[in-house]
Formats: C-alpha cells, sequence, structure tokens
C-alpha cells in the first residue's frame, strides 16, 4: 500500500563541536558548535498502525504478566528459538564466528565492501533474543550500509552481568582489529539494550586507550536504567509495546540480578551512558519513535552528545512501535529507516568507488 511519510529536518545547537571522536575532541577545544540534527518523520502507514495496535493487544499484556512475577523460570530462550522462522533476505551469507566467551555471526549481504564493517548488538532487556530473531534485520542493514556486520550473541542476564554483555562486544571489537579493520572502518550498532551496549562499549573502548569507532547507530537505545524519566513521560500512556510498570520491575529485576552475582570487588552501581563523560564519541545517529517509552532515552542522549561536542542526528518516527525496523517488509517507515542507517555507515565510512545504498523496497 503506497504511503508517503514526509518529515522535517531541524539543527539545534547544544555543547561546542562539530565532529565526534578524535576530531570531535579537536573541534571542542576549538570551541566549535556542535549542532543536534533533528528529523521528524511524520505520517504513520496503515501497516504500522496495524502492527501497533496487534502489540497493544498481544505482546504488551505478556509483558504486564512477566511484571508481576519476573523471578519465575520463564522459556525466555524460546523467543530466540522462534526467530528461527523468520525469513531469511536473499543472497545473505552467514559463518559462525566464536569469541572467547560467546558465539557471533558474520552476515554479509549482497556487494558488501570489504573495507567497511559493523558490530552489532541485539536487543531484548539484556534477557532474550539473539543471533536468530536479529538475524534478518542485521542482514538488511547489510545489504542497505553495503558492508559486512559482526553479530554478537553476547552473555546475558540472569546467568551474567552486564558488564559480561559489555566484555563480549569488546572481545567482538578486537576480533575485527585483529583481522584487519581499523577503527575508522567500524561502526558499532544496536537496539534498546543492544544500544546501551553499543555506548557502554564505545565508553569502555576510549577508557582503555584504544580508538573509538567511526559510529554509533542506536535504534530506539535504553541509555538511562533509572526508570523516573520514562514513567513520567507522557509516551508511558501511548507506548504500544512498554508500560511504566513494566520498565521500573525490570530496571529492579536487573540490579537484583546483579547484586546477585557480582562478588566482591566487582563494579558499583550500573553507569549508564547518559550519565556519562561522552567526550571523544564518534558521530551517531539514533532512531526512535515518537510514542514509545524509550523516546526520552534518545532525546535525552541526543542533548547529551551535543553538550560534550559529540555530532548526533536524532531521527523521530511518528507512532512506530519499539525497534519499528525489524518490521521491514510490513512497515514502509522500517523499510526507510533502514535505508537512512545505510546512508549513516556510508557517510562515516567512505570508501571510494562504492555506489550509495538504494532502496529496499
Amino acid at each position: 500500500m503506497p504511503h508517503d511519510t514526509h518529515h522535517i529536518r531541524t539543527l539545534h545547537s547544544v555543547g561546542a563541536s562539530a565532529a565526534g571522536g578524535a576530531h570531535g575532541a579537536n573541534a571542542l577545544a576549538h570551541g566549535q558548535a556542535s549542532p543536534i540534527t533533528r528529523e521528524n518523520y511524520f505520517g504513520a502507514s496503515l501497516q504500522s498502525q496495524i502492527l501497533a495496535n496487534t502489540l497493544r493487544y498481544t505482546v504488551k499484556p505478556l509483558l504486564r504478566v512477566w511484571a508481576k512475577w519476573p523471578h519465575l523460570p520463564w522459556p525466555t530462550g524460546a523467543v530466540e528459538l522462534a526467530g528461527s522462522v523468520l525469513p531469511e533476505v536473499p543472497g545473505t551469507r552467514y559463518r559462525p564466528v566464536q569469541l572467547p566467551h560467546c558465539k557471533a555471526e558474520w552476515v554479509r549481504g549482497q556487494e558488501t565492501h570489504p573495507h567497511r564493517v559493523m558490530l552489532y548488538l541485539h536487543g531484548g532487556a539484556f534477557l532474550t533474543c539473539g543471533l536468530r530473531t536479529h538475524r534478518r534485520l542485521v542482514s538488511l542493514i547489510s545489504a542497505s550500509a553495503r558492508t559486512p556486520i559482526l553479530s554478537v550473541d553476547y552473555r546475558m542476564l540472569p546467568r551474567y552481568t552486564i558488564n559480561d554483555s559489555v566484555a563480549d562486544g569488546m572481545h567482538a571489537y578486537r576480533w575485527l582489529l585483529r583481522r584487519g579493520y581499523r577503527p575508522e572502518q567500524i561502526v558499532i550498532g544496536g537496539d534498546s539494550a543492544g544500544g546501551y551496549l553499543a555506548f557502554m562499549v564505545s565508553l569502555a573502548l576510549r577508557a582503555q586507550g584504544i580508538p573509538v569507532p567511526a559510529g554509533i547507530v542506536g535504534l530506539a537505545p535504553l541509555t538511562n536504567l533509572n526508570p523516573a524519566s520514562k514513567m513520567a513521560h507522557p509516551n508511558a500512556k501511548t507506548c504500544a509495546l512498554f508500560t511504566a510498570d513494566v520498565m521500573n520491575v525490570f530496571t529492579e529485576y536487573a540490579n537484583r540480578v546483579e547484586q546477585r552475582l557480582l562478588i566482591e570487588g566487582a563494579p558499583g552501581p550500573r553507569v549508564c551512558p547518559i550519565d556519562s563523560d561522552l567526550g571523544g564519541l564518534p558521530p551517531t545517529l539514533l532512531q526512535v519513535s515518537s510514542t514509545e517509552l524509550l523516546f526520552p532515552d534518545s532525546e535525552m542522549m541526543a542533548e547529551r552528545l551535543a553538550h560534550h561536542g559529540v555530532p548526533c542526528q536524532l531521527q523521530v518516527w511518528d507512532r512506530q512501535v519499539h525497534v519499528f525496523q525489524a518490521a521491514a517488509g510490513l512497515v514502509p517507515e522500517a523499510e526507510r529507516a533502514i535505508n537512512e542507517i545505510g546512508r549513516f555507515v556510508q557517510d562515516v565510512v567512505p570508501v571510494r568507488g562504492a555506489r550509495p545504498a538504494s532502496a529496499l523496497a
């Protein structure tokens, strides 16, 4: 069904730089302005509205049930198993990769360029999902960006801590470096909880003196584990997937699990990207729905990035579901958003002679 989504692009400056990464630090020293590019994509297709209502009356009630009894032995692995039925993207090649503490998958869409790569960290509240649930989304991003992607099946709650998840992302980055990729050829991306990990891996790299990647992509990233701002936001009533109570219970559950797992001498309270010193991070693309519960995380993260001199492109998509990009093939906005990801990746890692990304449709 044809659908015309129109968008408005606005610029406003916060902070004092025009570029991220090492170049961002130099610009910050010279006091240059760092604008947030905010693009509002107005108009929700009929398909996206049907998807939102379907989730509102199916998955959302199930999450409410989970919030009442989060410590029951829920079959979270079944979600990953269900991902096996998703159709693969034609022409995509997959190769298993073994990292020190977890598995990963090398995903190559058609016409990928060997001098550009993406490291992808899936979402799932640090509890569920994996390579199979996100294989189609990762494949579509690979095709759009014309880049191979290392998709990481990182360790998750409740058996492991979020620090373990970050460590697995670090191992994946080092795996790419050992295979000859330079930091300026790498983009780190992730959705939801994976977006949290994308930022925390980048911050951990900076802390260890390892050059940060060329760019970061966050699809509705969880950047603030404190649920207060989300619970107070109007989207707590409009989100098609999450309720404020679910977010609050998840935060308490994650904290309790980590307290049980952490041994003496382990890190203390959880650090969030939004509370961190973000200086020196690379250019960032954030995509989020205007009505989802995690909207304030992206909006505030964009402000924080700009404050620290990091250029940020914030795309706000009208009335979409959380990580609507995974619905590509069903929802036209998802295909357009993936094309935008492809353009961003090619912009931050330009390769001479590479053709621009074309529409997926």
